[in-house]
């Protein structure tokens, strides 16, 4: 059964099992979301959940009127879940409904943008010498062939943007579930700035 949920990343923490190890975790601060629309395939074509989190009342109309149709308070974001279960519209879904202690789940999220960025924080690369003699220090080295193929070939890494992607974190086990506090707990670094939206699935791989 697929779980779904979304929250927003509170911060890193660290906590000590039975054995006294530590487990670096992530605390993420969860909903409550709201079912807005069940999708099916008779109708879109599709199944899944659309539910919406973080109220507001800076929507449009045309947003506005997707919550006023179902009398639930607008919401900022709404996403959509592939799910084959059927809520009721204007359910309220809670996290310790959707997850417990021990569950694996994928996380992702915008990674923090670190703006225009050379090849060797990009990418890793080596410098070169730094004596008074050298001419390469920093730059990216060799763009291809000369004669053949003369050209630059595609997928060579070079400067450029780096971060503000959408990165998603595979496998990551769930520590810790308070449904009073709306938190989750887990093991593990998640994408994102503190107060990053981030979305929260069951797991699609197991080890």
């Amino acid at each position: 059964m697929n779980r779904f949920m979304l929250g927003r990343k509170a911060g890193m923490t660290q906590l000590f099992d039975e054995h006294g190890l530590m487990i670096p975790v992530t605390v993420i601060d969860c909903g409550p979301v709201t079912v807005v629309q069940n999708k099916t395939d008779e109708v879109e074509g599709y199944q899944a959940v659309k539910v919406g989190y973080d109220k507001t009342k800076k929507n449009n109309k045309p947003v506005n009127g997707q919550f006023k149709k179902i009398n639930v308070e607008p919401m900022r974001i709404l996403k959509e879940f592939k799910n084959t279960d059927e809520y009721e519209t204007g359910q309220v879904l809670k996290v310790d409904e959707m997850f417990e202690t021990g569950d694996k789940v994928d996380i992702s999220g915008t990674s923090k943008g670190k703006g225009f960025q050379g090849a060797i924080k990009r990418h890793g690369f080596s410098r070169g010498p730094m004596a008074h003699g050298s001419k390469y220090h920093r730059s990216a080295g060799s763009m291809g062939s000369s004669a053949t193929p003369s050209r630059v070939p595609k997928g060579k890494k070079l400067p450029g943007q780096m971060g503000n992607k959408r990165v998603t974190v595979q496998n990551l086990e769930v520590i810790q579930v308070d449904g009073e506090r709306n938190i989750l707990v887990v093991k593990g670094a998640v994408p994102g700035p503190k107060g990053g939206l981030l979305e929260i699935k069951t797991s699609v791989k197991t080890r």
